[in-house]
């Protein structure tokens, strides 16, 4: 569903004010259900009720809340607009809010997903706020399960991979620190919902191909930027991704400047790459006390990873993100750039930040935003991240025993 329907049926819900949700089943039971109204995010559903009114079932599933319905399985994350729809992630029009053990979702979730035509199983009457029991319901959809590869398989994986690999997923900022604030993102979402919606659908897509994951956050928290490759990218790690997106100050023809681009840690060589690492960077204000000391200084840090291989992993790495995307976002790649990111200052393996595309621009937000273009994004960073890992699977085969290799 795109903004414009979002927001049109956001502001619906607002002016009728709705105090309950009924809801009707084909059996002819009834359940009134009370809503939760807070200022300019509309009615909230408290989601146990509604489970028990639609013969759904409530359960925790790692960071999410689920929903099982015989109409689909849905997931919440606590304090983010975001939903998962069987795979699909997307943006809903306000956050869901946790009060308790309770969490309470936006009524537009019942109107929009529940009672999505397409699904064939409920109708929504906004007028009335009711939900009645469509004339029949799918069979209850099941989440593929995911692929789980031992350390000590040596087969290959799908794409021709060997196993073991294990990349670190890192959604840029979160919890108190939103990003930028996303000046053409629709329904209120900010750089962190964005990040973490492409980051989880990027590890999906690598988990599929047997890649070993980690996530630095899966709800919307805050990690300290020194904290999070040494935290979640310890040996042994392939690759460190961070992902973000861009923006810039208001100027004459700064919404029309749009694209993606790539970074790998070194000082920077243009006025713009070190706007970006100024911008990203004062993202540090936000990190709380230290919980560890550091490893020996910035100024060492950089010293040590300018003059090692991860350098040149790193850059190689980079130029995949950039061929890739460039298959699916037309703003155009802007290159393989330098920059000091503090959160890749403590890597200690390859690692680049991805800039996915400019949120003043109106085509990138677009794209950043929409189902289908978050799924492209990560679809094409799944696919570098996997070429570049391919490529360390041939340099370690040159190097090591034909039977460690495989044929």
């Amino acid at each position: 569903m795109n903004a414009a329907v979002w927001l049109l049926a956001l502001l619906t819900l607002q002016v009728t004010s709705p105090a309950r949700l009924k809801v009707t089943a084909a059996n002819g039971a009834v359940a009134q259900i009370a809503l939760m109204v807070r200022p300019g995010t509309g009615p909230l559903v408290p989601l146990g009720p509604l489970a028990h009114a639609i013969n759904g079932k409530v359960r925790r599933d790692h960071d999410w809340t689920a929903l099982d319905t015989p109409a689909g399985n849905f997931r919440f994350l606590a304090g983010t607009p975001l939903v998962d729809l069987g795979g699909e992630v997307r943006g809903l029009p306000a956050p869901t809010v946790l009060r308790g053990d309770s969490l309470f979702v936006p009524l537009a979730f019942v109107a929009e997903v529940l009672a999505d035509p397409a699904r064939e199983a409920w109708n929504w009457t906004p007028a009335t706020a009711v939900l009645a029991e469509g004339p029949g319901l799918p069979p209850l959809a099941r989440r593929p399960s995911r692929t789980t590869v031992g350390q000590d398989d040596r087969s290959r994986l799908p794409g021709g991979l060997q196993a073991g690999h294990h990349v670190t997923i890192d959604p840029g900022h979160g919890g108190t620190d939103p990003g930028n604030p996303g000046l053409f993102f629709p329904n209120g979402l900010k750089e962190k919902d964005v990040t973490l919606a492409v980051g989880l659908l990027v590890r999906n897509e690598l988990e599929r191909r047997g890649v070993k994951v980690t996530m630095t956050r899966t709800t919307d928290t805050l990690i300290n930027l020194a904290e999070r490759a040494p935290r979640y990218c310890s040996k042994p790690c392939d690759l460190f991704v961070s992902l973000h997106v861009n923006s810039l100050d208001p100027r004459p023809g700064f919404n029309d400047v749009r694209g993606f681009e790539t970074y790998f840690l070194a000082t920077a060589r243009t006025t713009d790459a070190a706007r970006v690492a100024r911008t990203e960077n004062s993202a540090i204000r936000y990190d709380l006390p230290k919980t560890h000391a550091d490893a020996g200084g910035l100024d060492f840090i950089m010293k040590d990873l300018q003059t090692n291989e991860f350098l040149r992993q790193s850059a190689r790495a980079a130029t995949l993100v950039q061929s890739h995307l460039d298959e699916v976002q037309s703003g155009g790649p802007q290159g393989v750039k330098q920059a000091e990111f503090a959160v890749l200052t403590t890597a200690r393996a390859p690692a680049i930040l991805v800039e996915m595309g400019y949120a003043t621009n109106r085509d990138d937000a677009r794209l950043m935003t929409t189902p289908d273009g978050q799924r492209a994004l990560a679809g094409a960073i799944a696919d570098a991240v996997v070429g570049y890992l391919r490529e360390v699977d041939h340099e370690r085969c040159a190097s090591d025993t034909e039977s460690a290799c495989g044929n």
